[in-house]
């Protein structure tokens, strides 16, 4: 049985279920926060993506939802929590969540929110993105670098391509889509309401950035600014892997895209969105990726990538601030006017 057929009969699973519910028994979230991950518990001690958002939310309610390896938290305001776990797998809980017959998500605003690698050519540690775009990451052709002809820059390619530079020409068997293109009027009412708000910053910080010499956005302090989102299940480093994420952004989004922050998730969740708004589970419409610079991408002069790649993040603690204070004016805005916003998404 292949993946779509086995997604229609869970959904239908799930429809049924969900018949023998009443309508006021449905659980119906206005706003979802998606963090990746947690380090040690919920509240009270070192912070983890999602920390801040039980804390200053007060989410103190908890649903166990099978297939999901953390239970779901939530408040009196209708604002609920997910820990998706990490890498292109948090889409297989996000399915989990969504098809939980409980759940109504049909009207559910979705925040894709956590820490990343910041390329250094577009921002900052501590920065924070509003994603257009989430670019794949992860399904292509690839040799090694030192057996690529001389003119390719890496050894990375499109599936379907014969060079590196060409536009993508995905084959009928390959997997769709490579890139996802958010609800350009919700990502700009988000960006409008948060742009001027403060970002944290560190010493620790600064002395990273100050490395960063002929990076004029990574030297400057953290702002909030519109990026797209390169995501790739492998944890890659370096300028020369940069060039590829930058080449690969702009290939798939025609040139619009702009790549600011890599991570390895949020691929894995546009895709398990993108299949449940398919399945009139949840509006896709209604989703929105923000990432923070824990990281850079790619080292500073005179250091090597492997040594840059394995350094403890200098951005953490500002990213982990820059994610909730950020996030949390957009769900206060959308829990503030749900009476408007549940009928559609601001514009």
């Amino acid at each position: 049985m292949n993946l779509s057929r086995c997604l229609l009969l869970l959904a239908s699973c799930a429809t049924l279920l969900s018949s023998a519910l009443s309508a006021a028994e449905l659980i119906r979230p206005k706003v979802i926060v998606v963090a990746t991950f947690e380090i040690g518990a919920d509240t009270g001690d070192v912070p983890g993506e999602f920390q801040f958002w039980a804390e200053r939310e007060k989410l103190t309610g908890s649903i166990t939802v099978p297939g999901l390896d953390h239970p779901v938290r939530f408040n009196d305001q209708g604002v609920y929590g997910v820990v998706s776990g990490t890498t292109v797998r948090s889409g297989l809980q996000i399915m989990a969540l969504c098809l939980d017959p409980r759940f109504d998500l049909s009207h559910t605003y979705w925040l894709i929110n956590g820490i990343a690698g910041v390329s250094p050519h577009v921002g900052t540690e501590g920065s924070a993105a509003w994603a257009r775009h989430v670019i794949d990451g992860d399904i292509a052709y690839e040799i090694d670098t030192h057996e690529a002809p001389a003119d390719w820059p890496y050894g990375i390619m499109a599936l379907g391509n014969k060079t590196p530079l060409a536009k993508p020409t995905i084959p009928d068997w390959a997997p769709k889509p490579m890139q996802w293109t958010l609800n350009p009027a919700l990502v700009a009412w988000a960006y409008a309401l948060t742009k001027d708000v403060p970002l944290a910053d560190s010493p620790e910080a600064k002395a990273h950035r100050a490395l960063y010499v002929g990076f004029p956005a990574a030297l400057a302090p953290p702002k909030v600014f519109l990026g797209d989102s390169f995501a790739s299940c492998r944890y890659w480093h370096g300028a020369r892997m940069q060039q590829w994420a930058d080449d690969w952004t702009k290939l798939y989004t025609d040139g619009e895209g702009i790549c600011a922050m890599t991570n390895m998730e949020d691929h894995g969740i546009a895709n398990a969105l993108t299949r449940l708004a398919a399945m009139h589970k949840v509006d896709f419409q209604r989703v929105l990726v923000l990432r923070t610079g824990s990281n850079f991408s790619q080292p500073p002069a005179g250091q090597s990538a492997s040594e840059s790649m394995v350094e403890d993040y200098q951005g953490m603690l500002p990213a982990l601030e820059a994610a909730y204070r950020i996030g949390s004016p957009v769900v206060h805005a959308l829990v503030h006017d749900w009476a408007k916003y549940s009928a559609a998404p601001p514009k």
